[in-house]
């Protein structure tokens, strides 16, 4: 990853992206995430609870490392 890349992700607008809900975050109703694709495998990802705050942007080589490290259980 670059930092070309990285800035590229951050100046994509959201203002009219599509956010999906992690099924997940309505079973416990604290974690409230949505994620938006950014086309190429690369998402956004908010705070549904809390929309002021920026969305992080991943690439999708991040992207693809969180979800094997979540189900590999490397963050519980």
């Amino acid at each position: 990853m670059t930092d070309a890349a990285k800035t590229e992700l951050y100046a994509v607008d959201l203002t009219d992206a599509d956010w999906v809900t992690s099924s997940y975050s309505n079973r416990w109703d604290k974690m409230c995430v949505e994620v938006s694709d950014l086309g190429g495998g690369a998402v956004a990802v908010r705070d549904s609870r809390n929309k002021d705050l920026p969305p992080l942007r991943f690439t999708a080589e991040e992207w693809t490392a969180f979800r094997l490290g979540v189900r590999d259980g490397e963050f519980g």
